[in-house]
Order: C-alpha cells, then structure tokens, then sequence
C-alpha cells in the first residue's frame, strides 16, 4: 500500500481517524516501522533530514542482524524501511508542517503518513505494534488555541489544533463611521494664520464616536472569548491584526483568560487565509516554548543539576523507572538511542515531555535531563 503525496491540509477528523486504526492494532507476529521525523527549516536545508534518516535506517538494519529474527521477517523490515525512505525522498511527499510521522508493515498492508506540527525528536522504531503514544500525547497536548483576527469593523475567529484550523463565526461591529479624515461643513479660514482651515466644531465629536465604537467592538470580543473558553477550554489565545490598535483588545480580556495571550501578529482580517493564521499562531506558540525551555534549563545550569533536577542520562533514566520525572528535557541533536526509549517511556507516563532546541540550553544538557515531582 503506498501513500499519496500531500495535497492540502489534513483534516483533523482525518488524523483521528488514521490514528484510532493506527492504536487499534494488536501487538502481533508482524513488525511495524515507526517513524517520527522533524521537517523545520534547518532540517529541510540540504536534505539534512533525509541524510539523518538514512543513518537510522543503517543503525536499525544493523540492529536486527544482533537480534534472533528470522530471515523473512529481516527482509520484510528493511523492505519497509526502503519504502520510507523511498517516500521521503520525494519532495512532493513532505507536507508544510514542521514535521511528519510515518507508519509502514508489509505484512499489515500498511503505510500511512501524517503531517504534525512538530515532535520531541527524530527516531525510527521497530516493533510489533505502531507507536502512538506520540501522536496521542501530542493532540491532547496542543490543545485549541484561539486566533482572533480584527481590525475596527469586525472581527474573525479561528481555532488552530494541533492537525487543523477551523473558521468560527465572526463578530461584526456595529456601522462604523466612516474612516477617511473629518471634513466640517462649517470650515472658517483663520487669515490671521495664513489661510489655514480650522476644524469645525463637530470635529471632536466624530473621533470620540470612531473610538466609542471601537471600544464597544473590543468589548464584544473579549466576551466572545471568554464564551468559547467556557464552552472548551483554551491552551492558548493569540490576537491577530494590524496597525497601532493591534493589542487593542488585550485590556478588555477577562481576567480568567488574560494569562492564555500568548502575543499579537500582524494579520489582516480581510485577507487573512486559515493557513496564514495557523502558521502564524503556530509560530507564536514556538516562540512562547522556546521561551519556557530557556528559563528551565536554569535546573541544570552549567550541567549540574539544581533543585528537583538530575542530569545525565543514567540518572534520568533511572528517575524516569522510579515515576519521579514530571519533564523529561531531551537533546535533539543527540543520537544516544536511550534518548529515544526515554521519550517512549515518558509518553506512556504522561510525562510532559520536552526537547530542548535552543543552542544555549543544549549545551547544559548532557543527552537528557529531567525535572523531577519531588526530590529523590
């Protein structure tokens, strides 16, 4: 079974789809390829991602020369392992995402492929079973976050998850006063000042009423927020529009859900396209964790661990046996395979689980760290 190269963005309806039959499958006498793979700009450079998959693909085909597996099965694993490497090699295959997981067994006839907006790391799995703890962890991580986009007229609600961006319905202002500069009909030249027109005394009036409306309209979404985030909880709100009054709306938000803005981007609501707006929120949402790595990687500063923290990966490890991890913080760049069953085991704890991209926080961990729920 091969798959088709990416078109447009999956639905998420669809992902949860692929992912139930994915989960649904039994450990059983057949192997599956697992593979997790990041596609961020730096890894789509030259082919960097392809080069490092590649080297995977020898490590575990190498692998299973130590193992006792029969010469049918060594044969239909790496006949797999082609296929996957044989779609990645096809540039129409990779979707826009930031990364992409990919599923493949002969002998399930199975091969599916679905684009993420990111994961913890690169690696490629062996197994009897699909592993999905990933893609569970994931969705259930990321959450909904709003994108309001809005300018003095209107307003366009967006709500980006981890696979999709839905269109909610909008909020349009009450008619507004018109946008171009005051022209009084009782302008009086001033010739004392050289001719100049004054303003008429309708003047003040106009700007007081563009601004009463305004306010009235900001007001109208802060209550529109705070409904949807009643009705489903929000991970996340990001204000979108352009101009000075693009965080206009953020004095108006409820209290409750003033803590969830993660920032404000320049969108415009009349041109703004559902791939504009997850692309910048998704972006936005980045730049917020790579903010929150940065200040935890202080636990482990200059590699010595501080406070609830250990660092090395034998002593995460055995803190992660014990269920004493709370966050699990993986280097990326490192190829140590005890990285990638940490990551599996933390993900079937439900442990937060992060990887650390920033150069400075990398250098202060020594293949993994974590932080702990209570000291041990």
């Amino acid at each position: 079974m091969s798959a088709p190269p990416f078109t447009g963005v999956v639905s998420e309806q669809g992902v949860h789809a692929a992912v139930q039959r994915l989960a649904a499958i039994e450990p059983g006498p057949y192997w599956v390829v697992t593979c997790y793979l990041k596609l961020e700009p730096r890894d789509r450079m030259r082919g960097k991602y392809l080069i490092k998959m590649k080297n995977r693909v020898k490590e575990a085909a190498s692998g299973l020369s130590r193992q006792s597996v029969s010469h049918a099965d060594r044969e239909a694993i790496a006949a797999d392992l082609q296929r996957v490497l044989d779609y990645l090699e096809e540039p129409n295959h990779l979707p826009h995402t930031h990364a992409i997981a990919i599923f493949a067994s002969q002998g399930l006839d199975l091969f599916e492929a679905l684009p993420l907006p990111h994961v913890h790391r690169s690696r490629l799995a062996v197994e009897h079973e699909p592993l999905v703890r990933e893609l569970v962890a994931l969705d259930e991580e990321f959450g909904t976050i709003l994108v309001v986009v809005y300018d003095r007229t209107a307003a366009r609600f967006f709500e980006v998850t981890a696979y999709d961006c839905v269109e909610r319905p909008g909020l349009a202002g009450i008619e507004s006063s018109r946008a171009a500069k005051f022209h009084g009909g009782n302008q009086r030249q001033v010739m004392a000042r050289g001719g100049t027109p004054s303003g008429s005394a309708g003047e003040h009036n106009y700007h007081m009423r563009i601004r009463t409306e305004k306010q009235r309209l900001y007001a109208q979404i802060a209550d529109r927020v705070f409904q949807i985030n009643r009705e489903k909880p929000l991970s996340g709100i990001v204000l979108g529009s352009v101009g000075v009054d693009a965080g206009a709306v953020v004095p108006h938000l409820h209290t409750y859900v003033h803590d969830l803005v993660f920032g404000v981007v320049k969108l415009s609501p009349k041109q703004a396209t559902p791939a504009q707006v997850r692309d910048a929120a998704l972006a936005l949402r980045e730049e917020r964790e790579r903010a929150w790595e940065r200040a935890h990687a202080d636990a482990v500063k200059d590699g010595v661990p501080r406070g609830w923290a250990v660092n090395g990966a034998d002593p995460t490890l055995k803190a992660l046996s014990r269920g004493q991890v709370r966050t699990l913080l993986a280097d990326g760049q490192d190829d140590d395979p005890r990285i990638d069953e940490a990551v599996e085991e933390a993900l079937r704890q439900r442990a937060q689980v992060d990887v650390l991209y920033d150069d400075k926080a990398r250098r202060v961990v020594d293949g993994l760290a974590a932080l702990l729920r209570f000291r041990a």
